[in-house]
This record gives structure tokens, sequence and C-alpha cells, in this order.
């Protein structure tokens, strides 16, 4: 995927167009706003900032509305490539966009935000999880997310890494969760011992769970990836979100939520 583009002074320009084009101005016989959505299927590491995205969207571009549907990123390429409705794509890697645009579902994708792995437990860590070996551990109660989606491919990449592997130590692992929102959840509540998810996750969490690094010669960065639909039913407005989430503001708040620069 290409780099992300140096936007923000356009971002603007591109929400004016938006709503002139998509009539979201003022009616000049009533004087009231149309009312306009955009859907964007997002990543479910993403939830909670592009729930303050979308706020501050919709902030800027009065009577165009936006609707957040997050899930597991291979989830939400399926549900694309089967014509779901949808404006904006975000997963969280750039192979379930490159596989959106090879099949012309989506057009020039940028990316807009980087992160990374962390082993999650608990508040309190009562299993006295200590790293990455402890996946081993077939008395702890451990989880992944599913293989399919991003957050589980790249833990059993790390997990293979460290060497806790059938060639090695073996994973124990109890469930494996449809997303990362879902394992993460389990993991507050007490259900699990450990999981793996991303950073921001945990961040986001605050103190209902602790997070231990994984090492830097193990741990892999993943990027994320944004871009309008060509199904899409507002192309102005998607083109707009996707402007508002590369420029400086959009930008200052994924990294409010944890996400560094690509």
């Amino acid at each position: 995927m290409r780099r992300r583009p140096q936007v923000a002074a356009a971002v603007a320009t591109v929400v004016v167009m938006a709503l002139a084009i998509s009539g979201c101005g003022r009616g000049a016989d009533a004087g009231a706003g149309v009312e306009s959505r955009i859907t964007v299927l997002a990543a479910a590491s993403l939830t909670d900032a592009f729930s303050d995205v979308a706020t501050a969207f919709e902030a800027a571009t009065p009577g165009l509305t936006v609707e957040v549907n997050s899930g597991a990123s291979s989830s939400l390429r399926e549900q694309i490539l089967a014509g779901a409705p949808g404006d904006v794509f975000a997963p969280a890697d750039n192979a379930n966009m490159a596989a959106v645009v090879k099949a012309g579902a989506a057009v020039d994708p940028a990316d807009f935000v980087a992160n990374e792995l962390q082993i999650v437990v608990p508040a309190g860590n009562s299993a006295g999880v200590t790293g990455l070996a402890d996946f081993a551990d077939a008395d702890l109660l451990l989880g992944l997310c599913a293989e399919e989606v991003p957050c589980g491919q790249l833990a059993r990449r790390v997990l293979a890494t460290a060497g806790v592997t059938p060639g090695g130590l073996a994973p124990a692992i109890d469930t494996n969760e449809p997303d990362v929102r879902s394992l993460l959840t389990k993991v507050e509540a007490g259900e699990l011992d450990a999981g793996i998810v991303y950073r921001t996750d945990v961040l986001a969490a605050g103190d209902a769970v602790e997070g231990i690094d994984i090492p830097a010669d193990a741990n892999v960065a993943v990027t994320y990836a944004i871009a309008a639909l060509t199904g899409a039913a507002n192309p102005e407005g998607a083109a707009a979100f996707v402007a508002f989430v590369l420029s400086d503001e959009g930008q200052a708040i994924l990294a409010s939520f944890g996400f560094r620069t690509p």
C-alpha cells in the first residue's frame, strides 16, 4: 500500500465538495439540512478510535453522519466481496485490503496507522504470566484471535518466532476468538489468564487489564490501510472521511489511542 499522503490542507476542500455534491447542505427552500450517511467498515481494533474520529468528522461536516461497523477484518472483507453496503474500508492489515482492491471493490488505499502486539492479562495477573513461553502452559487458560483474522495470524507468527510451536514448545490455546475485542473482553472478565492482542486494545481497556511487552525480536508491526469503496452509496462523503482520517486532526485522535504513524 502507498504511504499516507500529506492531505491536511486539502481536508476542508474535500469536505465542502462532499457536502455540495451529495446534497448535505442547506435546502434553499426549506432551510433544513438534508441528512446523509456513510458506513465505515473498520477492524475491531479501531472501534474506540473510530468512534471519536466519527464524532469529530460529523462536527466538521454538519448533516453528514457516520455509522461505524466494526468486526474482524477478514469477515468485513468477505461482506464487501459479497456485495454488502459500505462506503469506506479500514482493515487491520494490508492483505485484506489488497484482496478488496484486487476484486475492484476499493481504490487508492492509503496506509494511515501502525500497531503492534502485546500480551494482555487480567488486572493483578493472578496467574503470574511473564511472557510468550507461558502460552505453552496447559494449566493456564489462554486465548488467541482466530487464525483467519489479522490478530490471530500475527500472534501465531510471534509464537512461532519465539519457538512456541509444535516444533518447540506446543501452544496450549483454549479458545480462538472471532476478533480482537471478543478476546479482550474474555481477558477483562477473568475468563482467560492471558491473550495476545494489539497494544492499542490493552490501552483501551484501562485498569481492567495489564500489558506485558513482547520482545522486539519476536514482535511484529502491522500497518492499517483505508480506502473508499467503489460501490459506495455516498462516494463524496467516503472521500471526505478518508481525507479526515489522514488529516492532522484525524491522526491526532488516532495517536491518542496509541496508534503510531506508519
